[in-house]
């Protein structure tokens, strides 16, 4: 077997596993050291054009020590004889190469070097770049084998680099594709979770551990204008009692974020930022990415990551692409909940002045004008100077007494029943149905509803809304329905309470202006409480059903956490 044989072999298996590397910077480290074997060179460099192939954009060797390379300063550019290979790509080999016309020989510190063997490496009938071979051991110059082994060699490098690449160009577009459906996904979250009950709180949450996740930030802040102040209103990560600490608009980078409307990358927040992140509760900060929150026109608070992965490295034009689809996001959260509040409150003055008016009508229509008759009553006995008249008034008058304090005994109850606070939402419903019932109704009464769900909701709101749904149904059952059948049932329903009232009447039109009967009052209560609240009426009868969500429901909120934990 033949040198020239066992060196062929070597070559080819070179050439197998190059064009298997995925790793560009291997790949070359990799030519450089089969170089140095395959042609006994004392001393081996690579060079890679700049994009116009002008000139060497890098230079990388193998065979000088690191005081050699030191001593020799600023590596090559082109010039003199490796600029040749540059205007002529084509192979090179020189038994000296200070002999060669182009030589400006060696500069101070340089190792001396006599023969001389380059190659081009060609990718896609392009020039990548070339391999320089210099001082052949063992012998005065390079052979042709020499140069027919490096051109092979060039040629498997140029496979491997175009290869490498590819690789990389494509495991960079994965990368990037993911990423931009991980942020798909989780605006997708994030418009749920605004359009859901969860609140504001839990929508801001949401988006800072999703953004956090996506940008690979260490910590994470939402900051709310308030007045001439940003408020913390959620983070993520390593932060300390954050939620709540302020910083004042005028005096901090980012109040200047939020006023100018455009993102800010931080590179050094010891220099940049105006005031220290430790005092918002991330404490070690070293780089940031400030985004303002803004909805039409109007800046709303500022969202800010700190630290880029665990060595801290700046943020990215990517990530600030990406954090500012979480600040519109957080945003429209922010938008749509003042936006809902203000309804709420409208809505609440509203049902509040309806509740008031109808009890004014009933102490107008019923109370005063009963007193109004004893009044009247006692004046006329009064003046017939009758004994037996008197008698006949007095007894009349005490009558229409007690069936007026019986009448204001019934209001007082249906505004907040005693029964409802010393013994529960049962029995207060129970007594309330038996009072319908005097009334000539005949009612089939349900309750399933364990005590587990009401001691989740942690508040007396529940209790009232179910007891009041209940009251103003059978007001409006035994005031405008003329049915003699009634349905309540009050019951679980997968982590709801579910209220049903229905009865045989005449029905109403649910879509009519005056159709009211206290129904805005019972639509508020289970949309503050977010819940849902439907109303069908028809000749048969009218079916009102409400859903409550009990506080065991909010497991789904807990689930969102877990995705973004």
């Amino acid at each position: 077997m033949t040198t020239e044989t066992d060196r062929l072999r070597r070559l080819l298996e070179v050439g197998r596993s190059l064009v298997t590397e995925r790793d560009p910077e291997a790949v070359l480290q990799r030519i450089l050291a089969e170089a140095l074997e395959a042609t006994g060179a004392r001393y081996v460099a690579l060079g890679v054009l700049n994009d116009e192939r002008t000139e060497l954009d890098r230079f990388l060797t193998l065979g000088l020590d690191d005081t050699t390379r030191l001593a020799i300063g600023e590596l090559p550019r082109g010039r003199g004889v490796l600029g040749v290979l540059i205007k002529e790509p084509r192979p090179l080999r020189l038994a000296t190469v200070s002999s060669h016309p182009q030589s400006y020989g060696f500069p101070p510190g340089h190792p001396p070097m006599t023969s001389f063997l380059g190659v081009p490496i060609v990718i896609r009938d392009d020039v990548w770049g070339n391999l320089y071979l210099t001082d052949k051991q063992g012998a005065d110059e390079f052979t042709e084998e020499d140069e027919a082994a490096a051109i092979v060699l060039s040629h498997f490098a140029a496979t491997a680099i175009d290869n490498a690449r590819a690789y990389e160009g494509s495991e960079r577009r994965r990368l990037e594709l993911e990423q931009a459906v991980q942020g798909l996904e989780a605006s997708q979250h994030i418009a749920s979770a605004i359009g859901g009950a969860g609140g504001l709180d839990r929508t801001l949450e949401l988006v800072v551990k999703r953004g956090r996740a996506l940008v690979g930030a260490r910590s994470v802040l939402i900051m709310l204008r308030d007045g001439d102040e940003l408020v913390v209103a959620a983070s993520a990560g390593h932060t300390v009692d954050a939620r709540g600490r302020r910083m004042p608009v005028a005096q901090s980078t980012s109040g200047q974020v939020l006023e100018r409307g455009r993102p800010e990358l931080v590179t050094d927040v010891a220099s940049r930022l105006r005031i220290a992140p430790d005092e918002l509760g991330v404490p070690d900060a070293h780089t940031a990415l400030l985004v303002p929150m803004t909805h039409r026109g109007v800046g709303l608070g500022v969202l800010a990551a700190f630290d880029r992965g665990q060595d801290a490295g700046p943020f990215t034009e990517r990530d600030e692409q990406l954090l500012r689809t979480f600040a519109a996001s957080a945003a429209n959260a922010v938008a749509i909940s003042r936006t809902v509040e203000a309804e709420r409150l409208r809505s609440a003055i509203a049902a509040s002045d309806a509740e008031r008016g109808r009890w004014a009508r009933e102490l107008h229509d019923q109370t005063l004008q009963t007193l109004a008759g004893v009044r009247v009553g006692l004046s006329s006995a009064l003046r017939a100077n009758d004994l037996t008249s008197h008698a006949e008034a007095t007894q009349q008058a005490i009558a229409d007494i007690e069936s007026e304090i019986k009448n204001l005994r019934a209001i007082i109850s249906d505004l907040r029943p005693a029964l409802l606070d010393d013994l529960g939402l049962l029995t207060a419903l129970e007594a309330l149905v038996e009072r319908r019932r005097t009334a000539g109704l005949t009612i089939d009464f349900e309750f399933t509803l364990p005590d587990t769900a009401l001691q989740a909701n942690g508040s007396r709101d529940l209790e009232t809304a179910v007891y009041r749904l209940v009251q103003e149904s059978l007001t409006n059952v035994v005031k405008h329905a003329s049915a003699s059948t009634v349905r309540v049932a009050v019951v679980d329903s997968g982590g709801q309470v579910m209220i049903e009232v229905s009865d045989d009447g005449r029905g109403f039109d649910t879509e009519a202006q005056n159709s009211g009967f206290g129904l805005a009052g019972m639509g508020e209560r289970v949309f503050l409480l977010g819940g849902s609240l439907e109303i069908e009426s028809g000749p048969d009868g009218t079916l009102v059903r409400a859903r409550i969500p009990t506080g065991s429901s909010q497991q789904t909120t807990a689930d969102a956490d877990q995705l973004v934990s």
